[in-house]
C-alpha cells in the first residue's frame, strides 16, 4: 500500500493532517506504515498528482476522500466533519475511510 499526503506550503492544516494520519494508521492496525509527504509545487504538478486541495491523502494514487474535486489551484481543502467544515478530516474519519478502502 502506498500512502501519499499531498500539500502546499501555505496550508497550515497539512502538519496536523500528517499527525492524524499516523494516529489513524495505528488505530487501523497499520502502525509504522510509511507515508510519503509531497509538496505540490504548481498547477501542472497538482493535476499530475490527483490533487484535490491541501491536504489530500492518497492510497495507491486514489483519494481517500473522493468527494473532493480535482484541482489545479494551489489551495487549502475543506472537509465535512461531524463538527462542521474543517481544514482536515478527523482521526475517526481517516480510520473509517481506511477500513472502507480495505474491505474484501
Amino acid at each position: 500500500m502506498n500512502i501519499t499526503l499531498l500539500h502546499i506550503d501555505d496550508c497550515p492544516s497539512w502538519v496536523e493532517a500528517e499527525s492524524r494520519l499516523s494516529t489513524a494508521l495505528a488505530g487501523a492496525d497499520m502502525p509504522g506504515t510509511p507515508v510519503k509527504v509531497v509538496t505540490v509545487m504548481n498547477a501542472a504538478h497538482a493535476v499530475a498528482l490527483n490533487f484535490a486541495g491541501s491536504p489530500t491523502i492518497l492510497i495507491d494514487g486514489v483519494d481517500l476522500f473522493p468527494d473532493g474535486a480535482r484541482a489545479s489551484d494551489l489551495a487549502c481543502r475543506i472537509y465535512r466533519t461531524p463538527n462542521g467544515l474543517a481544514g482536515l478530516p478527523t482521526v475517526e474519519q481517516v480510520v473509517d475511510a481506511l477500513a472502507r478502502r480495505h474491505r474484501p
